[in-house]
């Protein structure tokens, strides 16, 4: 996990690649294949298309960024573990050692929230002590939150299954398991801007914004029991769920990751931390990277929330509260990005609105759910 530079495909770049870039996707085609073969008969065409997709679409991330590669393999041992552990009875969550403390869905979960506060006190700690020994353990801390945090929704993904066929359901349903998505998402996009810019220095503000996520949630987790697995309401029995959600958290993380800095980008343009923190070109760099990546996933998100509206609804847009407010924060980046590609926008302008727009989706995410009502009631609070 050590920093390296990460670089865009140059010419002939498949013929650069190693044997084991090759081993790689070789695997994956090989559990593409065994999945069609085994669970193909259970799978409706959209979900084999999703799963034809899958192996090339990973193959592409693990060449271009390497420590892909051993954080899908490690999630492989970790679930399928876990699944051999379950032998199909979910009464085994309290009965294994290991399913009880590591590796059931909710053990994995506090385990990750855990090394979430961990690595954002590491992070300071280095950040205030330049110390760069702390900031190297909590970035591994990081990884190790990011493994273990998926390793709990895959797990709770099966964990469904086993309550009852007609009550699996991918785990991304509800505001305990979207939160999850939301700290993972968060945190992977900040490890590749880490490695990409070869820095550690903006661990301690993007850090925050993850300990807040995971805070809520386990305040979530204890008001509201939110972490039993409940049946799907009938809105959300629909493939659209499944590239929706994803995509529109891709969103939000890479947004509230812009916002977060954009703070440090607006600290050190006012002369705090100015020797500790990366340039404000790599700060600017960085933040409109993020905002890009978010605005393209989050149009993308939209859309198919359109295509799933008409679908359930009737109608592809009905002026409910959730989908005002994702239009506002839709505007409000593709004013940003508008402003950035033709007017030049860059320096303490673009990143007070960066900032700002963190409150903007924040209450899109979440203030609607709280405050407001309408066809995405299934999502209050």
């Amino acid at each position: 996990m050590e920093l390296t530079q990460t670089y865009s495909p140059p010419a002939g770049f498949f013929k650069q690649l190693s044997v084991f870039d090759w081993l790689f996707s070789a695997a994956l085609f090989a559990a593409a294949i065994f999945a069609f073969n085994r669970y193909g008969a259970h799978m409706d065409y959209y979900e084999k298309g999703v799963l034809l997709l899958a192996a090339p679409t990973f193959s592409w991330l693990g060449w271009h960024w390497k420590s892909v590669r051993w954080l899908m393999a490690l999630l492989a041992v970790l679930a399928l573990s876990a699944i051999a552990l379950y032998g199909g009875s979910l009464d085994m969550a309290n009965k294994s050692f290991f399913l009880k403390y590591m590796l059931s869905s909710q053990s994995a979960i506090l385990w990750m929230s855990l090394l979430f506060f961990l690595s954002t006190m590491f992070y300071w700690v280095g950040f205030l002590a330049r110390s760069e020994s702390n900031m190297s353990i909590a970035s591994k801390l990081c990884w190790a939150a990011v493994v273990l945090g998926f390793t709990g929704m895959l797990v709770r993904w099966y964990e469904s299954y086993l309550i009852g066929a007609d009550i699996g359901h991918i785990p991304i349903s509800n505001l305990y398991e979207v939160f999850i998505l939301f700290s993972m998402i968060t945190a992977l996009f900040y490890l590749y801007y880490e490695q990409r810019y070869a820095t550690r220095q903006l661990g301690p503000f993007v850090l925050l914004v993850i300990s807040a996520a995971v805070g809520f949630l386990l305040w979530y987790t204890v008001a509201r029991n939110a972490a039993e697995i409940q049946p799907l309401v009938p809105a959300l029995q629909s493939w659209w769920m499944k590239i929706h959600v994803p995509a529109n958290f891709i969103g939000y993380g890479t947004f509230a990751l812009s916002a977060m800095v954009a703070s440090a980008y607006l600290l050190k343009s006012h002369g705090y931390f100015v020797d500790r923190l990366p340039s404000l070109e790599v700060l600017d760099d960085v933040m409109y990277k993020a905002i890009a990546v978010g605005f393209t996933f989050f149009t993308i998100a939209t859309i198919l929330g359109a295509l799933w509206a008409a679908e359930a609804w009737g109608g592809y847009w009905s002026w409910d509260p959730k989908e005002t407010w994702a239009l506002i924060v839709w505007l409000n980046y593709a004013a940003w990005l508008h402003m950035r590609l033709m007017k030049g926008l860059r320096g303490k302008v673009a990143a007070w609105w960066a900032l700002v727009g963190l409150l903007v989706t924040t209450f899109a995410f979440l203030g609607v759910n709280m405050f407001l009502s309408g066809l995405h009631s299934y999502g209050e609070l």
